[in-house]
């Protein structure tokens, strides 16, 4: 280790932490047996810690766990904390790594150990004598890892979901449903096994795709009941053993005070703490997004493919070169973040669900996986529904004319006559259409299968989109 330490000590003894750090011995033990894959947990998790952790001294203090002047100065430091995780500036305090032991009890004393720190110094005291503020005895009183954690998954997770998943949908949806009125009127092919399909309107295309995103918001907002239940006041196993009565209801009002957001107790501590249901259920729902969105992506790329040997139906905003050897090369490159995106989010999808089914009698541990792949599914989610909205959807344009030149060449007009002339004669037209390269309304008109009024009218393309 370079630069110079100072020396802490746990219950195995002293250790050495560098001295320009506001973590401790226990943290600096995790730091050094989790050089796994250098990815530290979410800032907004640990800002819930640090939440959890001022919202508790208060409660401690009015019921006599800890003086209201210790808990007053966590109250301060848990708040420092806090803000400055959300900013940024606390990310060297925070050095475990995500693959460490399985309840998270590390990054809960890395928790303790900071806030309990910064306490100190705001004392006037020796960082690292735990005295006056202790990390355990005060900062985590009445909690354990094994309730806080998961507490703080739900709180971090509900509020990721509330402040950028939900907002960047809701975008992402009025993007797309302004689109499908726009192009109402934009008639063209419609496709099915990627072959030509009878018309459509790109507008209606567009509405599907609304629908997609109104219907994942639904489903989203059907999981929050359950984010919203929290494990705190189990303690170890669920019981509750060492909080004192009222302490897990006070934390928790005040938690869903300053947040505003509908926190409660879980009805059951012991499956809060030993299952990760909740949160496999919101992944599940995240999956299904990313779904929706790779598909609306995959979509809209190839019906911008060209821009002139590709389908061509619209226009999608030209953001950058493509190319660092073809000039004037642009591609799609917003579609292509959200498909990978997508694959992300189905890949933590999977962890997590793992991570879940995981859990042993009275603890999951796999929480702090669970934990990062959660908040970074909602995170790059929600983002990429807002870059998609604002750099890719509202730009679109429709090409009439291209969409208009690729329906009257279709195949597929021969479908409206085939209720009039016969399935038989319909695909004799069809047959010739293709080994010709005439269309179909040349070849009907020549072969007067029908009366001209009546043929015109069956293979007008706004009408058999009606």
């Amino acid at each position: 280790m370079t630069g110079s330490t100072r020396t802490e000590t746990d219950s195995l003894g002293a250790v050495e932490v560098p001295s320009n750090v506001y973590y401790g011995a226990q943290a600096e033990r995790a730091r050094q047996n989790f050089p796994i894959s250098g990815i530290t947990m979410p800032r907004r998790f640990l800002a819930a810690m640090a939440r959890i952790k001022g919202e508790a001294a208060q409660v401690n203090a009015t019921l006599g766990v800890v003086d209201q002047a210790t808990a007053d100065v966590i109250v301060q430091s848990a708040r420092e904390v806090h803000d400055g995780l959300l900013s940024g500036v606390r990310d060297a305090d925070f050095p475990v790594d995500v693959f460490q032991t399985g309840s998270g009890t590390s990054s809960n004393m890395n928790t303790n150990e900071v806030i309990a720190n910064r306490a100190i110094e705001i004392l006037g005291g020796e960082m690292g004598s735990k005295s006056p503020v202790h990390p355990n005895d005060h900062v985590n009183a009445s909690q354990s890892s094994n309730d806080t954690v998961p507490t703080a998954i739900h709180l971090a997770a509900y509020s990721a979901v509330e402040e950028v998943l939900r907002p960047g949908l809701v975008r992402l949806h009025r993007a797309l449903d302004q689109k499908a009125q726009e192009f109402d009127n934009v008639v063209k092919i419609g496709r099915t096994h990627l072959q030509d399909a009878v018309p459509v309107r790109l507008g209606q295309e567009f509405s599907g795709y609304a629908q997609q995103i109104a219907n994942g918001i639904a489903r989203l907002d059907a999981t929050k009941p359950r984010l919203a239940e929290l494990a705190l006041g189990g303690t170890a196993v669920g019981t509750g053993l060492n909080a004192p009565d009222g302490f897990a209801e006070g934390v928790i009002a005040g938690l869903a005070k300053s947040t505003g957001y509908p926190f409660v107790g879980a009805p059951n501590r012991f499956e809060a703490m030993a299952a990760k249901d909740a949160a496999v259920e919101v992944s599940g729902v995240l999956k299904t997004v990313a779904v929706s969105m790779t598909k609306i992506a995959n979509d809209i790329r190839w019906l911008a493919s060209g821009p002139r040997c590709g389908l061509g139906e619209i226009s999608i905003p030209s953001l950058q070169p493509g190319s660092s050897i073809m000039p004037g090369k642009v591609n799609p490159v917003i579609p292509e973040a959200v498909l990978m995106v997508g694959a992300q989010v189905v890949g933590n999808d999977a962890a997590i669900t793992w991570g879940g089914a995981a859990g042993n009698f009275e603890l999951n541990v796999m929480m702090p996986m669970i934990a990062h792949n959660l908040l970074q599914s909602i995170e790059v989610l929600g983002n990429a529904a807002s870059v998609f909205a604002e750099r890719c959807v509202e730009g679109i344009e429709a090409q009439r004319e291209r969409a208009e030149e690729m329906v009257e060449k279709s195949l597929a007009m021969v479908t409206a006559l085939a209720p009039r002339i016969g399935y038989d004669a319909a695909a004799s037209i069809a047959k010739e259409s293709v080994a010709t390269g005439r269309t179909v309304r040349e070849l009907a008109v020549e072969r007067e299968v029908l009366p001209l009024a009546e043929l015109e009218e069956l293979l007008d393309p706004r009408g058999q989109t009606e």
